[in-house]
């Protein structure tokens, strides 16, 4: 029994010291930087549209955490990361599914953040191609999401309140996709 426990014990930290993992044929990053912080991949899922995979979603914390509150309402360190695996998509269409996904989010509040919408969607104005990939991550220290498309900074959109109804697209109580919040959440 002691040498079969050696086995798995060795078997697991293997996997475990792997730096990336292949998710539908997309490589993610088992973890990733932000502002000298590393943060975990704490789930990932698909994204389809008329049963065309458009993205894969990862989400990246630390701690890791499997419950949907407490990492919208947590003042920590946390990213979305999407990377595109369609040709169809285009700034247009992933800024309209983003806006609506936000609305649903905010609910009745919707127009108090109308202002700061419209400067995200400016950040995703730019022209997308098939394998672009997006880090929307929250920082702490300016209370911003940093929106950065192939590792450029496209800008920030001030807010703890804005980050909050942001990860609400995908984890709040009425998510865009029950399946991809779970995956995201590591509950599969």
């Amino acid at each position: 029994i002691l040498v079969i426990t050696l086995i798995i014990t060795a078997l697991l930290s293997e996997v475990r010291a792997q730096k990336q993992i292949v998710f539908e044929g997309v490589t993610i990053p088992r973890t990733i930087t932000f502002e000298n912080k590393t943060l975990q991949l704490n789930g990932a899922g698909s994204r389809s549209k008329m049963w065309v995979e458009v993205y894969i979603q990862a989400l990246y914390l630390n701690p890791l955490s499997q419950n949907a509150k407490e990492i919208i309402n947590d003042n920590l360190e946390m990213s979305i990361r999407i990377e595109i695996t369609s040709a169809l998509v285009s700034s247009g269409k992933l800024t309209r599914a983003i806006n609506a996904g936000f609305e649903k989010s905010a609910g009745e509040t919707f127009e108090s953040f109308k202002p700061r919408m419209e400067l995200l969607k400016g950040f995703l104005a730019d022209d997308i191609t098939k394998g672009d990939v997006f880090e929307l991550t929250y920082s702490p220290a300016d209370s911003s999401l940093w929106i950065i498309k192939n590792k450029e900074l496209k800008g920030k959109v001030p807010g703890f309140d804005f980050k909050k109804v942001f990860f609400g697209i995908w984890l709040g109580d009425k998510p865009v996709d029950e399946d991809l919040k779970n995956s995201l959440l590591g509950i599969y």
